[in-house]
């Protein structure tokens, strides 16, 4: 994955936005370049609920904006391995994945390492 833009900023009108990465994934299957972007949250508030309403929100309004300015751009929520291990595996949380598909990364904070896509 090479960073094309750090953050990557999206205005539409006077309304301005900015996702936290944007990126070329190389996509070694189809030997083809993806542009995508990527939101970055740390689930770190006493409440992961909390986080997860205000995560969403930004991710459709962020998806929205990308496909009225770069339509071609693919958008991903990134979220810590540990909460994705918990609180990603509760049956209303994976049902609202399902319904708003999300497309999220896994990141292992420590090591800074992605963990896994999942489309």
């Amino acid at each position: 994955m090479e960073i094309t833009a750090d953050p990557l900023v999206i205005k539409i009108d006077k309304v301005k936005f900015e996702i936290d990465l944007g990126a070329d994934k190389i996509l070694a299957a189809e030997k083809a370049e993806r542009k995508i972007a990527i939101e970055i949250k740390s689930f770190l508030s006493n409440s992961t609920l909390t986080d997860f309403h205000a995560a969403l929100g930004q991710f459709l309004n962020y998806r929205l904006a990308l496909e009225m300015t770069d339509p071609e751009r693919i958008l991903y929520l990134a979220v810590p391995l540990d909460t994705f291990d918990s609180f990603f595996q509760e049956r209303f949380v994976q049902e609202s994945v399902r319904n708003y598909q999300l497309k999220l990364i896994v990141y292992e904070p420590q090591q800074e390492v992605i963990i896994e896509w999942k489309s």
